[in-house]
């Protein structure tokens, strides 16, 4: 059998990234910014259908940084955050100095619960401190009960920061993920829908806060004809190469949806006679995934444990599912409100390949290595 390594999620070329990036280096264009990230950005846009401007920065961990700025969150403000997600939807929190409030998932999309996002509101408020943001995230590309959170968010007027780093080609109620909140977070890291090699967009409605966040992004250099800072700044810009690289990729967007929602079909299948399994799927047709990742939640941790070694065992990639904020050494004094969903999810969850190029023969060794250890 073929032992080559099968990785969680890798990048796949479209095969159109170099023609951009050979045109940065003809016109010298090797910096931030430039004509490629302003093309990019134009694409992005298009994709939301012009109803939204956005911002290319190099990570989508700056991007959510930018939107806490633009919010105005400073010190020992608070900030509310899904619990069950990765440490770069929280730690932007930080770097403001602010305070993040952690909540518990639920279990139909495995995201924030808004029984007890309200909860938390209101006993923060009842204690004199009303948090200044959500982040909400699409976990795994499955959209979060978004009119409930929204409803809850907008009776206490609380503005929501849309982490779509795992979600871009998801949807709710056929609107696209990245633009339903006040800002969207898109992540473009390797392991990504597409990628740029590293980076990320803010996602707005205003052309405002796009300028802005790219005021920010650009060391907040004023109008002056020599270098001048009123304000702190940050080297957030997206690089023209890495744009370059994002241009190439979204002529593959579509193609990497589809690829990794067929993924999905073939987990679908393979568990579809093995009890004690649970993929991780959609409640309704409201709740589009581009299914970033396929999960699936064992009955116990030390079964969980037991096929993840099975699949290293082969040379075949899979992770437990993010272990959520409020248990991580660096975030375990903050505030939490829920029960143990998230931790449950922690310990019974498994991320399984999912990338778009996964072939046909490593969908075998899967397939083969599951059967055998459900036998």
């Amino acid at each position: 059998m073929d032992s080559k390594r099968i990785f969680l999620s890798l990048s796949q070329e479209s095969g159109f990234e170099q023609k951009y990036i050979q045109r940065a280096f003809e016109t010298n264009w090797i910096t931030s910014g430039g004509p490629n990230v302003d093309e990019f950005e134009n694409e992005l846009q298009s994709y939301f259908e012009n109803q939204n401007f956005a911002i290319a920065t190099n990570s989508g961990t700056s991007a959510i940084h930018l939107a806490l700025i633009l919010l105005g969150v400073k010190a020992e403000d608070e900030v509310i955050c899904q619990s069950m997600t990765f440490s770069a939807s929280a730690n932007p929190i930080l770097y403001q100095n602010a305070n993040p409030i952690f909540i518990d998932s639920e279990r139909d999309t495995w995201n924030i619960c808004p029984e007890n996002l309200e909860i938390a509101i209101k006993d923060r408020i009842g204690k004199g401190k009303k948090p200044k943001a959500i982040i909400a995230v699409h976990l795994y590309g499955m959209p979060y009960k978004v009119d409930e959170v929204h409803a809850i968010a907008d009776r206490y007027e609380i503005p929501i920061i849309e982490d779509s780093a795992e979600a871009f080609g998801s949807s709710y109620k056929g609107k696209k993920c990245g633009s339903l909140g006040t800002f969207g977070i898109l992540s473009f890291n390797g392991n990504k829908i597409i990628t740029t090699s590293s980076g990320g967009a803010l996602i707005t409605n205003y052309k405002y806060s796009k300028e802005r966040a790219i005021f920010y992004a650009t060391q907040s250099k004023d109008i002056a004809v020599h270098y001048q800072h009123s304000e702190i700044g940050y080297n957030y810009r997206m690089s023209n190469i890495c744009a370059g690289i994002g241009l190439g990729q979204m002529k593959i967007l579509e193609q990497n949806i589809h690829l990794r929602q067929n993924n999905h079909l073939f987990y679908k299948d393979v568990f579809k006679d093995i009890k004690g399994v649970q993929l991780f799927d959609s409640q309704s047709d409201n709740f589009v995934s581009n299914y970033w990742l396929n999960t699936i939640l064992l009955e116990t941790k030390k079964e969980r444990e037991r096929l993840r070694v099975a699949l290293e065992e082969v040379n075949i990639e899979s992770r437990p599912l993010w272990k959520p904020m409020h248990l991580q050494p660096l975030f375990e004094k903050y505030v939490y409100y829920g029960g143990n969903i998230a931790e449950e999810l922690f310990e019974k969850g498994l991320c399984l390949p999912s990338g778009s190029n996964l072939r046909v023969e490593e969908k075998s060794r899967i397939k083969e290595v599951i059967i055998n250890f459900f036998k």
